[in-house]
Order: C-alpha cells, then sequence, then structure tokens
C-alpha cells in the first residue's frame, strides 16, 4: 500500500521539480535573451568599456556639477536594492516632516540664487526608494547649478534634459519623466568652456 501511494508521489515531485526548476527557467532565460537582450541583462549603461549602473536603480549623487534623483528611503545606504522599500513614513509623521526640511536645505544651500519651487520629487522618496527617474520639472529646476557647476551653457544642459526626457510608459501610462544615470552619464560627455 505505501509503495503505490510513494511511487506516484515521488514521480511527481522529480517531474515537477525538473519542469519549474530547470525547464520554465531555462526557456524564460532563452527567450528573454532572444527577444530583449538589453533588459534580460539589467538594463545596464556602460562608460569606457565598464558597467556603471542600470537604468532600472537609481544612484547617489551629491555633487553639484550631477543632477540628483530622488531620496532614497534605503538605509542605512541610499538606493541599496537589497533593501528595497518606503520608509513607511506618514505625512504627519516628525520624521518624514524632518527629513523633507533636511532635503529642502540641502538644495537651497546647493543653489541659493535659486527661487523656483522645489519639485515634490526632489525631496520625498519613492515607494521602493530605488526610483531611478525625477521629474522634467526636476531636471529644469536643478539645471542653473549643473550648468554653472560645469561651466555651459544653459541652454545646452536644457537641451540634454529635453533629449533624455522619456514619455510616459507607451505614450500612455504614468508621466515623462528623466532617467538621472543617464544624464548625468551624457553631462560627463559634453566639453566644458575655459
Amino acid at each position: 500500500m505505501i509503495k503505490t501511494t510513494l511511487r506516484p508521489a515521488i514521480t511527481l515531485f522529480v517531474l515537477l521539480s525538473v519542469i519549474t526548476g530547470i525547464v520554465y527557467p531555462l526557456g524564460v532565460t532563452v527567450l528573454s535573451q532572444a527577444l530583449f537582450p538589453w533588459t534580460a541583462d539589467g538594463s545596464l549603461l556602460i562608460k569606457e568599456g565598464r558597467a556603471v549602473g542600470s537604468t532600472l536603480i537609481g544612484q547617489y549623487f551629491t555633487d553639484p556639477k550631477y543632477f540628483w534623483g530622488r531620496p532614497s528611503a534605503t538605509v542605512p545606504q541610499p538606493y541599496n536594492g537589497t533593501a528595497s522599500g518606503g520608509s513607511n513614513l506618514g505625512p504627519l509623521n516628525p520624521d518624514l516632516v524632518d527629513a523633507v526640511k533636511e532635503r529642502i536645505a540641502a538644495l537651497k544651500a546647493a543653489d541659493p540664487n535659486s527661487l523656483s519651487p522645489i519639485p515634490a520629487d526632489l525631496v520625498t522618496a519613492s515607494g521602493s526608494g530605488l526610483d531611478p527617474h525625477i521629474s522634467p520639472m526636476a531636471a529644469r529646476y536643478q539645471l542653473a547649478r549643473v550648468a554653472n557647476a560645469r561651466h555651459l551653457p544653459q541652454e545646452q544642459v536644457a537641451a540634454l534634459i529635453r533629449d533624455y526626457t522619456e514619455p510616459p510608459q507607451w505614450g500612455i501610462f504614468g508621466e515623462a519623466r528623466v532617467n538621472v544615470l543617464s544624464l548625468n552619464i551624457a553631462l560627463d560627455g559634453q566639453t566644458t568652456k575655459q
């Protein structure tokens, strides 16, 4: 009786293990590599022959000559993919209010001449804490600071922002956005006036 019950159970276990543990993952990997190789490999950005990041995960920039992304909620290291998640702080939480005040102060210290209102995405973290994008408004807010730090004409930096502004997904989902890492890599390729 045990043999008749145990044998089909073991056979089914082995068969499902092979299908779900080998055949399915291998099939998905082969198909994704054939149809979407860049995406399947992590959407990596290459600079001077080496990967410098992914278009899917933000990076921490604090130098005034770079555009800054959304604040990261991952602790203790910003944009840590293993700690992805929001801060879970509500709008009335004093810790969130203090964090936003600190971020506003940092933005004003980096560009004290700016009188423009600070876009919300520059002072609030995304739900994942890893958002690689900012709004075009957030990029334009930083335009003067970046142009001055790099000794570039503002029109040249504004053209880069326009070039790196992505439309809504499939033209209808979400809003226009700017990938901060892609934009900063493009900025590094610009020549400065001496």
